[in-house]
């Protein structure tokens, strides 16, 4: 029995390698495996104490009757713990490929994370280069601009020094001709003096001489004036043949002298209506020969000028501007083909750049262009009529065509059945209606009106478009501002021939902030505020402007203008809310 136990008892190298505590297979463990791994293999090794309980136990069952069917058993039972430790072993091996590829992923994991982590820094790195490299070019341009600014300053330093030298020089020569010239002056007075003096007598006696000779003409020429009429009258008396001829030839002469007269009535007035301005017309581009002549420079210039752009200088909402870009064009088209003109109503509250239009639109088009208001129509009386009819026959002797512009219209051309409409403005009314009964190749008719709602029904039948003027929006009035700011600030403080400093402050931002508070006024109105500024420079100690008196102005002006929107009465303020678009301030 002990020697079957002897037998089939491992080896003690096998039971240390089945038991897994001994040091040698700590020493054999894999430097390598992570603490993960080590645990798993420690939960698989087997505690050496329970080989020494089982040979004691087989020790005992050899003194056993039954020691035979125990070692049967036992044998079994190893052979089960060892097909156990197999199974372990194996599930031991597949645990560790499974944490040598979760090691794997984990690795890949960290070196995911360290890419994207290297990625950002770069990126990081890369705009930080960025940022230096724009401060540094921002830097240069400041410093490009200081050095730019520091040589102007010294060039104008150096302009205006060399300018005081010429005007001091200038002054001198000045001076220095004018002490000559009296000096020269004197001299030529002493010695004319001095001639006189001695020629004194001489001139005396030249003097008596003439004046006796003179007094003997005249009473011989009276004599003989005397003798010569008294004769006539005789024989004159004495012959009425001759009283007959002498009384023709008066009565011929009476003749020529009226008739001269009418004739040149006639010629003055014909010259009139075909070369001179009527006096309907108030302002206009065309040239008379009278004004040729006065103003041969003016002529010249205007002859050799080139046609201009119709928009510019004037600032309107983007899609007014648009639809006015195409009516000039069509108008230039139409007086290059030799077209009929169309007749156009431009209608919208005051000081929204009507005006200015037309007479760009006439440069634009290479045409005349010629100012009526209605309201001079009224205090003609029955010459209106006449007036009227100067003006169309005015109109259709030019030759490069003309644009007849009626500001005001709705003065004289309002609904005839109206009551507060006289019979001369009718009579005026169905002229003006007779001379535009059909479209022209002379003329072009541009009414304007700020209600015009008032026009008679036939008028409206001989518009063919038109145009709706608004007020300025934020866009608008900001450029406008800047605009305006430039003419009447910038210029003048950059020529330097007046008084006129400008503090350093953002221009733009200022007329932005303007352009809000600027809210409902008009053009006219904000061209008004350019003159404003230059008026707060005059009334300045310094001649400074400054950015607190330019934004005081426009507070001001803005404050004027709702105080002028608050005295109207409710029947104005109908219209204005008509013309404006429904908004009242």
């Amino acid at each position: 029995m002990s020697w079957l136990l002897g037998r089939n008892r491992p080896q003690p190298q096998q039971d240390a390698v089945l038991a897994g505590g001994s040091d040698d297979e700590d020493k054999n463990v894999d430097p390598q495996l992570s603490n993960a791994e080590r645990k798993a293999m420690e939960a698989y090794r087997f505690d050496s104490s329970a080989l020494e309980r089982a040979a004691d136990a087989a020790r005992t069952l050899e003194r056993s009757r039954h020691a035979r069917e125990a070692l049967e058993l036992s044998k079994l039972q190893e052979l089960t713990r060892q097909q156990e430790y197999q199974t372990k072993i194996k599930e031991y091996e597949a645990h560790v490929e499974q944490a040598k590829v979760e090691q794997k992923r984990i690795d890949h994991e960290e070196r995911r994370k360290t890419l994207v982590e290297e990625t950002k820094q770069q990126q990081q790195r890369a705009q930080y280069q960025d940022q230096l490299s724009r401060r540094r070019y921002e830097d240069q341009l400041t410093q490009q601009q200081r050095v730019q600014e520091e040589n102007l300053r010294k060039q104008e330093e150096s302009v205006a020094r060399q300018e005081a030298m010429r005007r001091q020089t200038i002054e001198h020569e000045i001076e220095m001709k004018e002490k000559n010239r009296l000096k020269l002056l004197e001299h030529e007075m002493r010695v004319k003096a001095k001639v006189d003096r001695e020629n004194r007598d001489i001139n005396l006696e030249q003097i008596r001489l003439k004046a006796q000779e003179h007094r003997t003409t005249v009473l011989e020429s009276i004599k003989t004036a005397g003798t010569v009429i008294g004769a006539g009258f005789d024989a004159m008396l004495t012959d009425w043949d001759k009283v007959l001829t002498a009384a023709g030839g008066l009565s011929l002469l009476a003749l020529g002298v009226y008739a001269a007269r009418g004739a040149t009535g006639v010629t003055s007035r014909y010259i009139e209506s075909r070369i001179g301005k009527p006096t309907l017309v108030g302002e206009t581009s065309r040239f008379a020969l009278l004004d040729a002549l006065k103003h041969p420079i003016r002529y010249i210039r205007r002859l050799t000028s080139k046609p201009t752009d119709a928009l510019q200088g004037v600032v309107l909402n983007p899609k007014l501007e648009e639809r006015l870009r195409d009516v000039a064009i069509a108008t230039k088209n139409t007086r290059i083909n030799r077209g009929l003109y169309r007749n156009i109503l431009m209608h919208g509250p005051p000081g929204t750049g009507k005006t200015m239009f037309a007479k760009k639109l006439a440069e634009h088009s290479g045409m005349d262009y010629a100012i009526m208001t209605g309201g001079d129509v009224a205090p003609m009386g029955k010459e209106a009529v006449t007036g009227i009819h100067k003006v169309f026959d005015w109109s259709q002797t030019s030759r490069r065509g003309l644009l007849l512009f009626v500001d005001e219209a709705d003065a004289f051309l309002r609904k005839r059945s109206s009551e507060h409409i006289s019979e001369d403005l009718r009579a005026a009314l169905n002229a003006f209606l007779y001379r535009t009964s059909e479209q022209n190749e002379k003329f072009m008719l541009v009414l304007a009106s700020n209600t015009p709602e008032q026009f008679d029904y036939a008028i409206n039948d001989r518009l063919d478009e038109m145009v709706e003027f608004t007020l300025p929006g934020l866009e608008e009035r900001e450029r406008l501002l800047r605009l305006y700011f430039d003419k009447y600030v910038l210029k003048p403080a950059a020529e330097g021939a007046r008084r006129f400093k400008l503090e350093t402050f953002d221009y733009g931002a200022t007329c932005s902030t303007m352009a809000k508070v600027c809210e409902g006024m008009s053009g006219r109105e904000i061209s008004k505020l350019g003159v404003s500024w230059q008026a707060a420079v005059y009334a300045s100690e310094n001649g400074v402007l400054t950015e607190k008196m330019v934004l005081d102005r426009a507070r001001s002006a803005a404050a004027q203008h709702k105080q002028k929107m608050a005295w109207l009465s409710d029947h104005e303020r109908l219209d204005h809310k008509s013309v404006t678009g429904g908004k009242i301030e």
